[in-house]
């Protein structure tokens, strides 16, 4: 399994882009961004890459940008995370029973990763998913992260279509959930609510995890 490193440079597209960015911003991170939170969680969220001003400035996943605040407000709310906010890498947040990651690790031009690109980084999360506890609920969120997460466990994507709120029954046996992406534009045009959000939240609840 290729286990996660924050030197690669295995796209160049990437790479490249990551030198301008820390041309640009000396003080940001700009380089692949680890996951964050419990080393065995009970939920594993799953988003798309780094954004420009979040996670690629901060170092950890949705933390600095509009991203994370729809996604931290309510990981607090259901008891995985110790405050409602997530500012930067040394806050003080914690993580219980859950763990956050990204389908692509670095920071895309547009935040539009290439298949090449994606297909490349899901050897790093085929190794996170293969070292998960095996009640672990998986939520992607959006269908890149959703159809990445199928690619890494090697499932055919036409065997689970990706829908808001929809939950796929895995062969191993673990379940994956769908969520629209907490981006800006989805929580600005509504076509995620707070409680739509809130809702996948309380399905996954319903699993029993961790029993």
């Amino acid at each position: 399994m290729q286990q996660f490193d924050s030197s690669c440079r295995r796209c160049d597209r990437l790479a490249g882009f990551l030198d301008q960015v820390k041309t640009q911003y000396p003080t940001y991170y700009a380089k692949p961004v680890p996951a964050f939170g419990d080393s065995a969680p009970r939920l594993l969220i799953v988003g798309l890459a780094p954004g420009m001003h979040g996670a690629n400035r901060s170092g950890r996943p949705f933390t600095g940008d509009y991203a994370g605040v729809l996604l931290y407000d309510t990981l607090h709310r259901y008891g995985y995370a110790n405050a409602a906010q997530s500012v930067s890498a040394d806050d003080g947040l914690n993580l219980t029973g859950c763990r956050i990651t990204n389908a692509v690790k670095c920071l895309p031009p547009e935040n539009k990763p290439t298949g090449a690109e994606i297909n490349t980084c899901n050897a790093y999360l085929a190794a996170e998913l293969a070292a998960l506890p095996s009640a672990t609920v998986i939520l992607a969120l959006g269908n890149v992260a959703h159809q990445a997460v199928l690619k890494a466990l090697n499932l055919k994507l036409g065997g689970y279509k990706f829908g808001h709120a929809a939950r796929h029954a895995l062969p191993d046996g673990r379940v994956l959930y769908d969520s629209y992406h907490c981006s800006r534009y989805n929580t600005q045009t509504r076509r995620l609510t707070e409680t739509m959000f809130h809702q996948v939240f309380e399905l996954i609840a319903k699993e029993n995890v961790g029993a």
